[in-house]
């Protein structure tokens, strides 16, 4: 059936062709005219799965605080002016990489890494802590940039650990138990975040900026929380799994000359992830895997130059 199926294919391509074009021409025509029919039907799909992820997220926060948009104070687009200032520009190291990468003594674009608690110093200001929620963005997952793939699931967490913290503080009462059940919400978000820092992490020259600090941040900070990270570590182990392989790939892979303060950044969302005492045995097996088969390696090396 399937040699008649082509052979009826070709017949039919060879009566079709136009005049002045080869089959091949016009068979390669035909199937860039397809896959561009299927490349516009992807980004469709894409752009309309991303507003029914925003949708969810929406909605379960609402679930998990009601009080969500809150009647005391005004709204206030300071928070999105800020987030749009450091799209637009980031902080970058590129006069650093632009040498021979040598220099790792400034470290500043990484200090906040390792300061994941940062995060959760108490606020001074009970009213400015409200009026944070009401600032929030609207979550576009729309965006086709490296910063617009990191922006939704960012600000969908971070709206989490803040509702988190008020609700700890008994600013809030917001109910968590609705995390179990809606976890694909939590878990498809965290998924997205993962996916974005390794897009991030895999560009030849990726900028460190401070919207990548805090996107790591927020990661850091949701699998160390006491009550999200049972919901997060259940639900999105294997993929924290693969995003862990994926950093140590991007670091034994990388041989440009002017990697190292790069990688110093991919090796320390590694060792902030290893701080977490269920992910920590699983990265240490992963290192040693690598080290030993490096040693295997340089035996056999060592066998093929001896026998000579």
């Amino acid at each position: 059936y399937l040699k008649i199926s082509k052979l009826a294919l070709a017949f039919a391509i060879i009566r079709a062709k136009p005049p002045g074009k080869s089959c091949k021409e016009y068979t390669e025509h035909l199937a860039r005219t397809v896959s561009e029919q299927d490349f516009g039907w992807k980004s469709k799909v894409a752009v309309l799965e991303a507003e029914v992820l925003r949708l969810r997220q929406e909605l379960l926060l609402n679930k998990i605080c009601p009080r969500f948009h809150l009647e005391s104070g005004k709204p206030d687009d300071s928070a999105e002016t800020l987030l749009d200032q450091e799209c637009r520009n980031p902080m970058t190291y590129s006069s650093q990489l632009e040498d021979s990468g040598c220099d790792v003594s400034n470290d500043y674009g990484f200090d906040s890494l390792g300061v994941a608690s940062d995060f959760h110093k108490p606020e001074h200001n009970v009213d400015s802590s409200k009026c944070w929620l009401e600032r929030i963005p609207p979550l576009d997952l729309c965006c086709t940039s490296k910063e617009g793939s990191l922006t939704a699931p960012v600000q969908f967490l971070q709206c989490l650990l803040e509702i988190r913290k008020l609700s700890e503080g008994g600013i809030l009462q917001a109910d968590f138990a609705e995390l179990e059940n809606d976890s694909f919400t939590i878990c498809d978000s965290v998924s997205q975040l993962l996916d974005g820092l390794t897009v991030f992490y895999n560009s030849p020259k990726f900028s460190v900026s401070n919207f990548l600090t805090d996107a790591v941040s927020v990661l850091i900070s949701l699998i160390t929380d006491t009550k999200l990270s049972n919901c997060v570590l259940k639900k999105c182990f294997k993929k924290l799994e693969e995003f862990k392989k994926n950093l140590i790939q991007i670091i034994l892979r990388n041989s440009s000359v002017n990697r190292f303060q790069a990688l110093h950044a991919v090796s320390q969302t590694l060792v902030l992830l290893g701080r977490n005492h269920i992910l920590k045995n699983s990265l240490i097996s992963l290192l040693l895997s690598e080290v030993r088969q490096f040693a295997e390696q340089l035996l056999q090396g060592h066998q093929v130059l001896s026998s000579f």
